[in-house]
């Protein structure tokens, strides 16, 4: 709660035209891209700088408000959702790319850069910032920092925290820190760098971050390689890594995720597939036409019943589009889409799919399954409709068991989308009681009054999705 006192120091420090407490102005803030989940905040505060951040997180620690920090709000596990109300942080006038440094090969930004828009600058100086997460037309630098984004890209050059090398944190009481810097080697103390990328703003506020940049790769080659069953296409995805070699994108799809985004897209996918591999390939000119000569038999070797390489960079940038509308493309089907994430072992997605398939006809949901092959991620997506209360029941049995299936098989139960609020009843499934207690334990040092994006992470008792109101 709020009280008028508060609210009088709020807005001396960031004005009246950058705090809102109607109820419209929370209300836009109340939900993210989580389906099924909403909470009202109390207000909504945009500062313009550090100061103003580290002033407002000391009064907020002073009363003990809970303040959420809040990118684009595209994430999927509930985690910009103000739960437990308080104040969310929006970081719209903190939006400014500061540097691009060529010598030393990093950008420096603030929270509130679109990412596509950081991607594009540093491209413009033959520059290339690898992470590429499918919202990235509207999602942040700071919320692909806090949720640790993966994309397509993960599979050979990483994903955010492999890039972010400093940051600049304002913690729960006020101080502001910065760790890391402009340097391939620092091992002076703790990696807290490291550790505050992927914390979902529950251990401090980034409102600065040093991001290293590598060199654009002179060229890339897509091509679509078609299969008649899914086992084939998954041992294809080994058999090229076995191979050697790190394709940039090495995506799958099966049939009904193809269908939906072939009816959505229109630019002609072949629907009558069982499976298909999306794989890209990029760098020195004369490796990626190795490459792609050498993955392209692999296909034909693994039965794949057509391999098709784009021919112009028009028809290469509409492939890999198409696989990044699949989240829209399956929004159309039916009022309630549940996008989940889960990862297993390359080795092991053949087993992973054909799971997903079995739970889904157990429950009778229907699930499409997507996402990157190359690195274990799988997408399995449910259209559903929050109206109707016994098929969502199902729907929770069914990815209960999807998460138990992948740690069965050595996987997790999130590779990109983090744990937020969604996954914060299974993440003890992965970690045991022993690793919880140890993350707590983090917290409470970082955050004793747990006044930091409350309710994340750490479960309740529940595992259902749940509306609230305050």
């Amino acid at each position: 709660m709020i009280t008028k006192d508060v609210k009088k120091q709020l807005i001396q420090i960031v004005g009246p035209e950058n705090f809102d407490d109607s109820n419209a102005g929370r209300l836009v803030y109340s939900y993210d891209a989580t389906p099924q989940f909403q909470s009202m905040p109390d207000a909504v505060i945009a500062p313009r700088n550090t100061d103003e951040v580290s002033r407002i997180l000391a009064i907020c620690s002073e009363h003990q408000v809970p303040i959420v920090p809040r990118g684009s709000g595209t994430n999927l596990c509930g985690g910009t959702c103000p739960t437990e109300g308080g104040l969310v942080l929006l970081f719209k006038h903190m939006n400014r790319i500061l540097e691009i440094d060529e010598e030393n090969l990093t950008a420096t930004v603030q929270p509130g850069v679109i990412t596509l828009d950081m991607i594009r600058a540093v491209e413009s100086k033959g520059l290339f910032y690898p992470p590429d997460p499918s919202s990235m037309k509207i999602s942040t630098m700071g919320g692909n920092i806090n949720e640790n984004s993966g994309g397509l890209r993960g599979l050979k050059y990483g994903v955010t925290r492999d890039y972010v090398i400093g940051l600049e944190v304002v913690l729960a009481n006020g101080d502001i820190i910065r760790t890391g810097g402009k340097l391939a080697k620092d091992v002076a103390g703790y990696d807290l760098t490291r550790l505050f990328v992927g914390s979902e703003g529950t251990l401090g506020i980034v409102t600065e971050a040093i991001v290293k940049l590598v060199p654009k790769p002179e060229t890339k080659k897509t091509l679509l390689a078609l299969y008649e069953n899914i086992d084939a296409a998954a041992q294809t995805v080994s058999d090229i890594i076995a191979a050697k070699i790190i394709p940039a994108t090495l995506e799958f799809l099966d049939q009904p995720t193809l269908l939906v985004i072939e009816d959505y897209a229109r630019i002609g996918l072949p629907t009558n597939a069982k499976a298909v591999l999306l794989i890209e390939q990029d760098g020195p000119l004369e490796i990626v036409a190795r490459d792609m000569e050498k993955i392209e038999a692999i296909c034909k070797k693994g039965d794949a019943v057509s391999v098709q390489t784009a021919q112009t960079e028009e028809e290469a940038f509409a492939l890999t589009e198409a696989r990044r509308s699949a989240l829209s493309a399956l929004a159309r089907l039916k009022p309630t889409t549940i996008l989940e994430d889960a990862t297993v072992p390359r080795s092991e997605i053949a087993n992973m799919v054909k799971a997903i398939n079995d739970i889904a006809a157990k429950y009778d949901i229907s699930i499409c399954t997507f996402g990157h092959a190359g690195d274990g991620n799988l997408h399995p997506t449910c259209t559903t409709d929050i109206r109707n209360e016994d098929e969502m029941e199902r729907v929770e049995q069914a990815f209960a068991e999807i998460f138990e299936k992948a740690i069965e098989l050595g996987g997790t139960i999130t590779g990109e989308h983090g744990v937020g609020a969604m996954k914060a009843p299974y993440l003890e499934m992965k970690l045991e009681k022993e690793g919880i207690a140890a993350m707590k334990a983090l917290k409470a040092a970082f955050d004793p009054r747990n006044i930091l994006n409350p309710g994340k992470i750490f479960a309740k008792d529940a595992r259902k999705r749940v509306v609230t109101e305050r």
